[in-house]
């Protein structure tokens, strides 16, 4: 058994969830009647939100500084637009996740508190409730460019596949990689107007990223996992997950600076490649870091780390924001 295994269940009374924060404002003030909802679009949880948004905020920022024309109020509504819209569709997204896995929740600890599993949420609720989120995102969506809009839809695409990935691969990390960082390709596109390989080294980044960080939640997960016969990234790893994770460190790093590298180059502008290339080193350190006290048998030390990469994800952000500014 695990040490998430062995943690009290919250009180079913309230209907929290397991892995939530305590004293998140969704359980303090959050309207009885709107948590279930809340719960399901993890808002309690907002660390997703957050590894969802921030490959958008690149691939602006990133655009705006290839293109120094188009920089200005569009960046500004670009990443205003981005947030919005990754809170929502991170919610819908969340709650078809929830209503796919209704039926492997409730045997695992970890996510057997969550609405659909715990009867908070009826699944018929939770499909209205996703298109509900949905269609206020598309409204965000509909306000960029016409290539920007199709690469939306596009991502509807893998936004379906991932949950079912589990059920056949190892490698569901990479389906998570594919959806969650599509939005540094749609964010670029919308500051610039269309695709380019500097948007492409950084989508690959941020896949790379992904599986680094999603490897350490997983492994929260991994006995229950084995024992239902649900795959993924820890289990394949095991004991060499270190080795594998320095590998993905290496390559997000050597594929963002690239991106970089191939933005910037044309600009001939020493101190901005010096910063832009800084970002993605930065992030490399913390990544570093996060290898250096990891626990792979330790489910709250791996569930700290997965949560520290919102501040490896600004550090990248904040760098680009300088750079665009000198």
């Amino acid at each position: 058994m695990t040490e998430t295994d062995e943690k009290p269940e919250r009180d079913p009374a309230t209907g929290t969830v397991a892995d939530a924060p305590p004293d998140n404002w969704v359980d303090t003030y959050a309207p009885p009647q709107a948590r279930p909802f809340l719960r399901l679009a993890r808002v309690d949880r907002p660390i997703g939100t957050w590894l969802l948004l921030l490959p958008c905020w690149w691939g602006a920022l990133l655009g705006a500084l290839a293109f120094p024309e188009t920089a200005g109020w569009l960046t500004v509504w670009i990443m205003i637009g981005c947030t919005i819209g990754a809170f929502l569709m991170r919610g819908a997204g969340c709650t078809w996740n929830d209503y796919t896995d209704r039926d492997i929740d409730g045997h695992v600890a970890r996510t057997a508190s969550r609405p659909i599993p715990s009867g908070q949420v009826s699944p018929r609720d939770a499909l209205v409730w996703m298109a509900a989120l949905s269609f206020v995102a598309l409204l965000i969506l509909l306000t960029f460019n016409i290539n920007a809009v199709l690469l939306g839809f596009v991502s509807l695409g893998l936004v379906a596949i991932y949950p079912f990935a589990k059920r056949f691969t190892y490698w569901p990390q990479i389906f998570l990689g594919l959806a969650f960082n599509w939005g540094a390709l749609l964010a670029w596109t919308a500051q610039t107007g269309s695709l380019a390989l500097p948007a492409v080294f950084l989508y690959m980044a941020g896949i790379c990223w992904t599986i680094f960080y999603d490897t350490i939640y997983a492994h929260q997960d991994k006995e229950d996992d084995a024992l239902i016969g649900v795959k993924s990234t820890a289990l394949l790893f095991g004991e060499n997950t270190m080795h594998w994770l320095r590998g993905f460190l290496v390559a997000t790093v050597v594929l963002m600076s690239l991106a970089v590298i191939y933005a910037l180059a044309p600009l001939a502008n020493p101190l901005k490649m010096s910063l832009g290339l800084a970002a993605a080193w930065a992030m490399g350190a913390h990544m570093n870091w996060q290898l250096g006290k990891l626990d792979i048998d330790d489910p709250d030390r791996c569930l700290s780390l997965f949560r520290s990469n919102r501040d490896a994800g600004l550090l990248v952000a904040l760098f680009l924001a300088i750079t665009l500014f000198v």
